[in-house]
């Protein structure tokens, strides 16, 4: 599912020979708004939103999670869905704000929050803040008396071993993120104390990019369970159970689409069974995806700048790389280097005639795109693009990296672009060579 010829059938199907999104041809973009840019596609986002939302029992709710794409376009779509939005960071918190999130329907998961983020969030009325250790625990209580307010508090669990899964494995071992499964008791006995904290639930979180739904499904099962010791202990049930985000999307060949049916079906079955239960009265079930969400949506459009062969193997040179796009790059986790999904935006239907690496302009080994990419015939001008590029693309890259200008971001829908975030200035230079083209318009 992960190969551009299934990806453009599923996502794109208004493509030809040349790339389109939402009925607007990528060469069109690329001249109006210049390259490298980010393009973004709404009909994707209802799909993929639609797709989970149906896929979820109506008591889950879903937490956009902004570190996936923290772009204002998509807070207010979201928003506009009916989600709350899951924070990692006082500048996120500012971002929501900035999309006219109301605070309670703000959660903030994340190690390290400092004393200032802590005071930031809690002057201005968060939903909930999910603690990730005893000394955090602590800052919040000292801030909330000072500020003479209760603060909503979570307890974000780090289970043991038997509820695992995942590309980026996150609980079940030593970790800075949570409390751990085996000290959950004495933590909460302390936060049940505190006048100052208003226990509302727990956060379970064991991964990332999870493709099989019987790991999601284990996983929840896992939640339920310290849940259910967490509102005994507790004495009374709880408010609050936080499923974390996990679902991923297909990026490489031997990778598969997360069997939605599958994950529906089970998540019937777990929750007519805790129906009934008394722990559960009144619970808020939730979810905060990113990924799953946004990323097949976005598509990473470069142009080439120079071709050369260097003792016998082929380079295409393109105008932007991994200083935009870290991940694509191999460059944020993978251990091997392996491709996104990778074409020649206006050559779709030409055939393979050369194996050939992808590389940007920076001036470092590591600014490779794709390794031995299959492509037709290239000329300087043709315009690649990197598929699954909405999530953790621009946001999570070194955008200062040789102080090239960051990139712009469009969104399509209704065949109708928007340009969302203007190209960056790094300089009088950039300002000079890449002059707006459009205003910025706020979704």
């Amino acid at each position: 599912m992960s190969d551009v010829g299934s990806l453009i059938r599923r996502y794109f199907p208004l493509s030809k020979d040349e790339f389109c999104l939402g009925g607007v041809g990528v060469s069109s973009l690329a001249a109006k708004f210049g390259t490298p840019l980010f393009v973004y596609d709404h009909s994707v986002l209802e799909r993929k939103f639609a797709l989970l939302r149906n896929s979820l029992p109506q008591s889950v709710a879903i937490s956009y999670s902004v570190k996936a794409n923290p772009n204002g376009a998509f807070l207010r779509y979201f928003l506009s869905k009916g989600c709350g939005l899951e924070i990692a960071s006082g500048g996120e918190f500012h971002q929501a704000l900035k999309a006219d999130c109301p605070a309670s329907r703000i959660v903030f998961a994340g190690p390290g929050k400092t004393e200032a983020e802590l005071e930031y969030v809690l002057r201005n009325g968060i939903g909930e803040i999910h603690a990730e250790s005893v000394l955090e625990l602590d800052r919040i209580s000292s801030i909330s008396r000072q500020l003479n307010v209760r603060a909503h508090i979570a307890i974000r669990v780090n289970p043991t071993e038997d509820a695992q899964g995942g590309a980026m494995r996150m609980g079940g071992k030593p970790a800075p993120f949570g409390i751990d499964e085996e000290c959950l008791d004495g933590v909460l006995d302390r936060v049940l104390s505190d006048e100052a904290l208003n226990f509302r639930g727990i956060h379970l979180f064991t991964g990332t990019q999870i493709l099989d739904a019987e790991v999601l499904l284990n996983q929840y099962r896992k939640g339920l369970e310290i849940a259910r010791r967490t509102a005994q202990r507790a004495g009374s049930s709880l408010r609050t159970v936080d499923f974390g985000g996990g679902l991923g999307i297909p990026y490489f060949s031997n990778e598969d689409e997360l069997d939605m049916d599958e994950l529906r079906a089970g998540l019937v079955s777990i929750f007519s069974e805790i129906e009934p239960e008394e722990p559960f009265s009144g619970t808020q079930f939730m979810v905060e995806p990113g990924r799953y969400l946004v990323g097949e949506a976005g598509v990473y459009v470069t142009r080439i700048n120079d071709i050369k062969t260097s003792r016998g193997k082929k380079y295409v040179i393109v105008d932007g790389g991994m200083n935009h796009h870290l991940a694509a790059s191999g460059n944020l986790g993978q251990i091997i280097k392996r491709n996104y999904p990778i074409a020649v935006l206006n050559r779709l239907n030409e055939l393979p005639e050369q194996s050939v690496d992808v590389v940007g302009p920076l001036c470092t080994p590591l600014d490779v795109l794709g390794r031995s990419v299959q492509f037709p015939n290239v000329a300087v001008g043709d315009l690649v693009g990197v598929f699954q590029s909405g999530a953790y693309a621009r946001a999570a890259s070194p955008l200062g990296f040789l102080s090239h200008p960051t990139p712009p971001e469009v969104w399509i829908e209704a065949g109708r672009d928007v340009l969302i975030r203007r190209r960056g200035e790094f300089n009088d230079y950039v300002c000079d060579q890449y002059p707006d083209q459009a205003a910025v318009v706020t979704l």
